[in-house]
């Protein structure tokens, strides 16, 4: 049913239905997926679709670019799956290649504006007048308050703090030290409004929310090209 974020409960070749595999560990879905049981690859997106999103869009700060971006990391997650080695949560693995893919998406992207003498243009996420919930218009002013801050205060906040990352694994997923990332977060903090931070604090797990429709049509797009 579109809309509803449901697994698929078809029997996988293994057996099993993606409903049941749901409660597997990582580790283990990574081991079916290799050992040919490809459609248990959803399994792994419809659990990480939200921070991937999160990731992508902290670097890009534009919801179209971080879909497109988000595709391409899972693409380069299943064609890389065999090197996942274990050494560190396969969670923090894949926030890796999102987030690499997205500094070089944004990078490459700078580069393109430059040439054309087009600037850095950032994309208007102000709330739209139009909007009837005020939750929502709350939220989106919320988004772009952090979506206003240097990239690397971003990064580290939304990882942290949007995302609910500990401090040790914000830290291996930027490949940084625990302090810098305290730092970061400290600073990040500051910058942001008094009143953005007092009023909406409560509200910060509720931001680049993906689920539904977009995460069902990005889940659809990875599994095509992987099938291809």
């Amino acid at each position: 049913m579109r809309g509803a974020f449901m697994l698929d409960t078809r029997p996988t070749s293994a057996g099993d239905t993606l409903a049941s595999a749901a409660a597997l560990a990582d580790e283990e879905v990574v081991e079916r997926v290799l050992a040919g049981d490809v459609r248990l690859f959803e399994v792994l997106m419809r659990r990480y679709n939200q921070r991937v999103y999160r990731a992508a869009r902290a670097v890009l700060r534009d919801d179209h670019e971080a879909e497109d971006a988000m595709q391409e990391a899972w693409v380069r997650a299943y064609a890389n799956l065999a090197s996942f080695a274990g050494r560190a949560r396969f969670s923090t693995w894949l926030t890796r290649i999102v987030l690499n893919h997205a500094i070089e998406r944004d990078r490459l992207r700078r580069r393109t504006f430059d040439a054309t003498d087009a600037g850095d243009a950032l994309p208007d996420v102000a709330c739209s007048a139009e909007q009837q919930s005020i939750d929502v218009e709350l939220r989106r002013a919320l988004e772009s308050a952090i979506g206003e801050l240097p990239e690397v205060y971003r990064t580290t906040f939304v990882l942290r703090a949007v995302e609910g990352l500990s401090t040790a694994e914000t830290a291996e997923c930027q490949d940084v030290p625990e302090e810098t990332v305290r730092t970061r977060l400290h600073r990040a903090r500051e910058l942001l409004r008094r009143d953005i931070e007092t009023r909406f604090g409560l509200r910060l797990r509720e931001c680049f929310g993906f689920g539904n429709e977009r995460c069902d049509a990005v889940v659809a797009a990875v599994l095509a090209r992987v099938a291809a």
